[in-house]
């Protein structure tokens, strides 16, 4: 049974309870509304408000992140409750990787909540007003600009970046056959980004923070009326991280100054989220102006920018994929380094997950392991080219297309050779007159220097057929070359 207590008593509870309803009403009236709940006192409160105000459409995930022997029971705590409630509860154990702990804690959990969602789904988080006015501190700190100072949104759309899940998702099974909860394992480091690009769903989903206008005083006041059982994290009062330090030694010091300190700070975070969006506009507008389709940034391009709008691009260019932009330094590192270098210099810059480099006018960021493969000479391979197959060479993958004019139909039956370029080699390409040394050739159509090393020579015995370069393929002058032949249409990785 679900408490009888009244559970908006006062004002501020009142007016809470209201813009809870309003904000539910904007969101999708199918889509899951999911509760993360690690069993503390402010996602306890939002379990017992949410389960009284949308009992069919309230799904809970509870995340153990085996870091302490009573995670488990913890978990435990927060299905019993479901079960009361008579709502569906998932536990999630997940391993965490090593390094900052929070950060890596934080990075599973997150990836265990996305596990769960599918698109237009609200994910509910339990911050509350200190808990952002503290990022803000931390963050103030740490030398952020106003994106970092911007905090938490009370309501964010993210990309939703993965299969579609509905074959494996709990919450999509009968409640009468669940038994309200189905327990798994998820590895952090196995399953936090397991999909290849072309598998990737970039639909949307809702990040929905109710409790970050309450203080954690109400929050605890509203606990209490409503009787609600809680648990205390004793990582919360470990003084070894900045968060808790900030907590219980910094916060209450300056409190004695400044009695409204937490106010004000959360009212800058708005404040600067109001003047962020004013600066996404801006910047929407320089990436349209300055990144190609190939995303590619145009150094002229951005060299007619404003210092500070350069440093905007640069910032939101470099994060690509990443969660979080680069420090200040890494921005400017980029701009004397790489932007600044000599002409004739490939300076590469690695920060994150990518490698930055520039060309002919052109800054170009590649994920590391793909840069990896590109400083690599490829491999000697031999090939029998189907209509009906893809075939992977270094560069992408290769189709076979008819043509009115190409290679002879006949050696599609044949095996082929694929070398790589050694240097010094001399062809004669279709259309073009006399014999052409390929470096130069590839020079003046201005190929950068490390798609060279992945140009590979397409050979019927000792005949040159083309050349698969990073622009495509190339055919070359040969007896195996005439009408109603065939060509290979490479897509580039």
């Amino acid at each position: 049974m679900r408490s009888t207590l009244p559970t908006f008593n006062e004002v501020w509870q009142r007016k809470f309870s209201q813009r809870l309803l309003s904000h539910l009403q904007q969101f999708d009236p199918q889509a899951k509304i999911v509760l993360g709940c690690s069993g503390g006192m402010d996602s306890m409160l939002l379990l017992y408000l949410l389960a009284e105000l949308i009992p069919q459409r309230l799904y809970v995930l509870s995340v153990d992140h085996q870091l302490q022997q009573a995670s488990a029971a913890w978990s435990d705590f927060v299905l019993h409750h479901c079960q009361k409630l008579n709502i569906l509860c998932q536990i999630i154990p997940v391993q965490i990787q090593a390094g900052n702990l929070e950060a890596q804690a934080r990075q599973a959990r997150y990836a265990a909540f996305l596990q769960h969602l599918n698109p237009q789904d609200i994910l509910v988080l339990a911050h509350h007003q200190q808990d952002q006015a503290e990022t803000v501190l931390l963050r103030l700190l740490q030398g952020a600009g106003v994106s970092g100072l911007s905090a938490m949104q009370e309501i964010e759309w993210r990309k939703l970046h993965h299969h579609n899940l509905s074959q494996h998702d709990p919450f999509q099974n009968d409640l009468s056959q669940s038994g309200l909860v189905s327990d798994f394992s998820l590895s952090h480091d196995n399953n936090l980004n397991p999909h290849s690009a072309s598998q990737l769903d970039t639909a949307e989903y809702a990040l929905w923070r109710p409790l970050l206008t309450l203080s954690r005083q109400q929050i605890s006041q509203w606990i209490q009326q409503l009787n609600i059982e809680y648990v205390d994290d004793p990582m919360n009062h470990d003084k070894h991280y900045d968060r808790v330090w900030c907590r219980e030694q910094l916060w209450p010091l300056l409190e004695q100054r400044f009695p409204r300190m937490q106010e004000g700070i959360a009212r800058c975070a708005t404040l600067m989220q109001d003047a962020d969006s004013i600066l996404y506009e801006v910047l929407q507008q320089d990436l349209k102006q300055c990144v190609d389709s190939q995303q590619r940034l145009n150094i002229e391009c951005l060299n007619q920018l404003s210092l500070p709008r350069q440093r905007q691009l640069l910032s939101v260019w470099m994060q690509g994929e990443d969660s979080y932009r680069p420090p200040f330094a890494m921005v400017e590192r980029i701009r004397t380094e790489v932007i600044a270098a000599r002409q004739d210099a490939q300076s590469v810059l690695h920060h994150a997950s990518y490698d930055f480099v520039r060309f002919d006018g052109y800054l170009y960021r590649y994920p590391q392991a793909v840069w990896q493969a590109l400083q690599t000479t490829p491999q000697q391979q031999t090939l029998c080219f189907d209509v009906t197959v893809q075939h992977q060479i270094a560069l992408g993958d290769v189709k076979v297309e008819m043509a009115s004019f190409g290679i002879d139909r006949a050696l599609l039956s044949k095996t082929l050779t694929l070398v790589a370029r050694q240097g010094g080699e001399k062809i004669a390409f279709y259309g073009r007159k006399g014999h052409r040394i390929l470096k130069k050739e590839l020079q003046e159509r201005k190929i950068p220097p490390w798609f060279r090393h992945q140009t590979q020579i397409l050979m019927y015995h000792n005949t040159i057929l083309g050349v698969f370069t990073s622009t495509g393929f190339w055919l070359a002058e040969s007896v195996y070359c005439g009408k109603d032949g065939w060509l290979p249409n490479l897509q580039l990785h």
